[in-house]
């Protein structure tokens, strides 16, 4: 019996590993409409800083009620416009090409790339550019803490969201890093999955940027 009783504690608990919603201890972006123009202009008088795939990720985390999956981006370009050496009053922009979104399976990262999910035919981008970066705490030698706010556009919808993000500005170069989720619904992302295999409305969005400074 107590050997049925360890058995029975240890399926359970493998059982509540694997259904872990990802997204569930993560901060939320804040999700609102975008402004019709309302991107931001390059600062003037910025140094800028190039992003890249040798120098940053973009990834991601979803899941089903089973299981969850890694993935990431491939290619992507875009540009940190540093304003007066601090990320206040200065400007990210990113342009990720979908179709080269990859993930942990074959199969799935197929999958995504078809009108179920990102469409990548119709809606080869995905694009972001902040209009505000705002600091929230300042912790010395670890980064400052930001909430950085910008019109998100994927699947063919713009919205505006603010999500955190660490921000470092050293001598040779200026990192970000930010891990917060989104709702896929929000950008008409609705493919519903099979009954018994749900796919979770959260998607965890990991960004990881240490971009070089010139020298």
């Amino acid at each position: 019996m107590r050997n049925q009783l360890t058995l029975a504690i240890i399926i359970c608990a493998a059982l509540a590993c694997s259904c872990a919603n990802p997204a569930a201890n993560k901060p939320k972006a804040t999700i609102a409409n975008a402004a019709p123009g309302s991107d931001s202009a390059k600062p003037a008088n910025a140094e800028t800083l190039v992003i890249s795939p040798e120098n940053s990720k973009v990834e991601f985390v979803a899941a089903k009620v089973t299981r969850s999956h890694n993935g990431s981006f491939k290619q992507f370009a875009g540009e940190i416009d540093l304003v007066n050496n601090d990320a206040d009053g200065s400007r990210v922009s990113i342009d990720i090409q979908t179709n080269s979104v990859s993930t942990d399976e074959d199969d799935l990262t197929k999958h995504l790339q078809t009108p179920d999910f990102f469409d990548v035919a119709k809606f080869p981008k995905a694009t972001f550019t902040s209009s505000k970066i705002v600091a929230i705490l300042r912790t010395g030698s670890s980064g400052v803490h930001y909430d950085v706010t910008g019109n998100f556009e994927l699947h063919g919808i713009k919205k505006s969201i603010t999500f955190p993000a660490t921000i470092t500005v050293a001598p040779d170069s200026v990192s970000v890093n930010a891990e917060f989720s989104i709702n896929r619904r929000d950008f008409g992302l609705v493919y519903p999955g099979k009954a018994d295999d749900l796919i979770r409305d959260g998607v965890v969005i990991k960004l990881t940027l240490k971009v070089p400074r010139a020298k």
